[in-house]
């Protein structure tokens, strides 16, 4: 697993519209092992917030009335990708759909960046009853700080892919092709 380089990343929304990412997070995986995690609060459109998204993650209006904008952390972010054009996100098809919504929305150009699935790396490699981040996390005594807070679950999820290539016996990110895709 040396040669194992990704960064798993996770988005908290504002609302319903995938384009209102009000935090994110990643986690910096190089030759197999966590050496970065990070977030950042982002201030929405609007700053405007639905009252079932707070409720999953606790993030008010007030946490992000002066936070940047997405272009800003996403160049950020961007930097990161520049080393390592690789994704991980558990149930990606969120997280990909709010990047993709939040780059066509700022009018930002779309990276080459490849990106895997833990989700669907769980449900292909183990028989559980449920895979959500959490539950596996906990099954696998996976350390994990706040859940639906953007940078501890990218690095839950950083953990946990890491686990399920070693249980599916791999050695290189490209043999996990059954739960990959490309932004």
């Amino acid at each position: 697993m040396n040669n194992i380089d990704f960064i798993a990343i996770d988005f908290e929304t504002a609302t319903a519209n995938r384009a209102s990412i009000c935090e994110a997070g990643i986690c910096v995986v190089k030759g197999g092992r966590v050496v970065e995690t990070k977030s950042w609060l982002v201030r929405p459109e609007d700053n405007r917030y639905s009252y079932w998204n707070i409720r999953v993650h606790g993030i008010q209006p007030s946490d992000t009335a002066n936070a940047p904008m997405f272009p800003e952390i996403w160049a950020e972010i961007t930097r990161y990708l520049q080393e390592c054009p690789v994704l991980v996100a558990h149930n990606a098809s969120f997280d990909i759909s709010c990047i993709r919504h939040s780059l066509e929305f700022y009018s930002l150009p779309t990276p080459k960046v490849d990106y895997y699935c833990s989700l669907r790396a769980a449900r292909h490699i183990y028989d559980f009853d449920c895979n959500k981040l959490d539950y596996l996390c906990n099954r696998f005594e996976i350390p994990y700080g706040t859940h639906h807070r953007a940078g501890d679950d990218a690095e839950m999820c950083a953990r946990l892919f890491l686990r399920e290539i070693k249980d599916a016996g791999r050695v290189e990110l490209k043999e996990m092709d059954y739960c990959n895709g490309k932004l």
